[in-house]
């Protein structure tokens, strides 16, 4: 595995999860009722902490985004 290949997986990385980050924070942005009504069938929860729950997640695949994908994607293409 060369150095073109790693950098190539984590463009494809970055561009996956950036995509599923923005769809589902566009998604709780724009239709918070459908995602509590849709959620709510399953986990029953106050509004309240299913906002806290949401919210807390949507920040840690933040996170989890950043470590794992942008970063080590920028850096492959400081390497190279």
């Amino acid at each position: 595995m060369d150095l073109q290949m790693l950098t190539t997986f984590f463009m494809w990385c970055t561009i996956f999860n950036g995509g599923i980050l923005i769809f589902w924070t566009g998604f709780c942005l724009f239709a918070p009722d459908l995602v509590y009504r849709t959620q709510n069938a399953w986990f029953p929860l106050p509004r309240e902490t299913f906002n806290v729950v949401i919210y807390a997640f949507i920040g840690a695949f933040k996170l989890i985004f950043l470590a794992f994908s942008l970063v080590p994607y920028v850096a492959m293409l400081m390497i190279g």
